[in-house]
């Protein structure tokens, strides 16, 4: 039995594929250890360094006093408590929308949303570029997928014409995200709504990287471009800008109610703890205030910052659209080679392989926090260009590009 998947941890090995944990033995923040061995932490997505702040430790810790720490069933049999309900309707509020449901992580709201938004005689068209839980999701649902090339408004008209000819009585639904995870650029939204309305399609937008970081109150890209009643189901992530865990969905009341009648993510799953419930409410409540704004314009300070220290002032990525920057690089080996030399300089930078990206499309995934020091994001700016030039037989994949450029 231990021989099983010898050979193919070989194959991973011998593709520079294979994976292993990291154990950090600090809290998450700007700075952390791995095997007693402090880095700087460029790979959290930690965007306004919440996952620490005593705002957040303080409200789950009152939590626990009051509910203690496991809710003990599911949210439809006693699991649902008073935090539960209070995170749900302060979401609700804070993104523009009707009502609000809950999930234990984001992965499992897509799997719960996406089958019981679309079935067997139904067509779910998904960006290429979409998160693996929105193509799990959609898999799961039974219904007939179509791909459109990342952003490309062409094909996804294109698709949306052969939905309605061949499957006149069908539900289309439109998935994709607000800001891409791995690439740092924004969906065409607006584009998006107008296409979304002129085929009667229904429209569901990941704000996951978005939420914290864009936007009114960090209320995401929706709400920047005015499009937040135009949106039939917001999805986002309670684990990232927000700094605790956990997935929901927003819209309209008809939709949570079905939700919680027919998400099986949500409806066979334990119910968080609701210390984290609370947190999250904390969260939200923070990014509804001034202190959130500056925490807000001080990431995009930072991310600011970083840009101009790449090579010709970041002009290679356009205009700044989120806290995340790709350096690509495509092979695979090389990325890891990249990685680990940031990590001998004492910088946590990731490498990015397949299958999260494309074959030949690796890269490191620089992600800034409000929580950086500004002579921390110097430090890495001048370690990248330093390790660039030095690389032997560098080639354009090397330098800092837009994905796919």
């Amino acid at each position: 039995m231990s021989e099983l998947f010898e050979e193919q941890l070989e194959a991973l090995h011998a593709r520079s594929l294979h994976r292993k944990l990291r154990e950090i033995g600090t809290a998450q923040g700007p700075a952390v250890r791995i095997v007693g061995r402090e880095l700087i932490n460029f790979s959290s997505n930690d965007y306004l360094g919440l996952a620490a702040d005593p705002i957040l430790r303080q409200a789950a810790i009152a939590a626990i006093a009051e509910f203690g720490v496991g809710a003990g069933a599911s949210r439809l049999i006693s699991g649902t408590q008073s935090p539960h309900v209070q995170l749900e309707s302060t979401l609700a509020k804070w993104k523009g929308a009707p009502a609000a449901i809950c999930f234990s992580s984001g992965y499992a709201a897509a799997l719960g949303a996406l089958p019981a938004l679309a079935s067997k005689q139904d067509v779910v068209i998904l960006d290429k570029l979409c998160h693996a839980s929105l193509i799990d999701g959609t898999r799961l649902s039974g219904a007939t997928l179509r791909v459109f090339p990342h952003n490309h408004l062409g094909k996804l008209e294109s698709h949306l014409e052969w939905a309605r000819r061949e499957h006149p009585d069908a539900r289309v639904v439109i998935a994709t995200e607000s800001v891409f995870s791995m690439d740092g650029d924004r969906a065409p939204l607006q584009e998006l709504v107008e296409l979304k309305n002129r085929f009667e399609a229904t429209l569901l937008i990941d704000e996951a990287h978005a939420v914290g970081v864009i936007g009114p109150h960090g209320r995401g890209l929706a709400a920047e471009l005015g499009l937040e009643g135009e949106i039939e189901v917001q999805m986002g992530t309670l684990s990232k800008s927000l700094g605790v865990s956990g997935g929901y969905i927003c819209g309209s009341r008809n939709l949570i109610d079905w939700l919680i009648n027919r998400a099986r993510s949500f409806i066979f799953s334990t119910a968080p703890p609701p210390a984290l419930a609370a947190a999250a409410t904390a969260a939200i409540r923070f990014l509804n205030s001034e202190e959130g704004d500056a925490r807000r314009k001080l990431l995009w300070r930072r991310i600011v910052q970083f840009r101009k220290l790449l090579p010709d002032g970041g002009a290679a990525f356009g205009k700044p659209s989120a806290a995340i920057i790709p350096w690509m690089v495509g092979d695979e080996r090389r990325a890891l080679d990249l990685a680990r030399a940031l990590q001998q300089e004492n910088f946590l930078v990731p490498a990015i392989r397949y299958p999260t990206v494309a074959k030949g499309a690796a890269r490191l995934r620089i992600t800034i926090s409000a929580a950086h020091s500004a002579l921390q994001i110097a430090s890495l700016g001048e370690a990248l260009g330093r390790l660039a030039k030095q690389a032997t037989g560098a080639r354009q994949e090397e330098r800092p590009r837009l994905p796919g450029g």
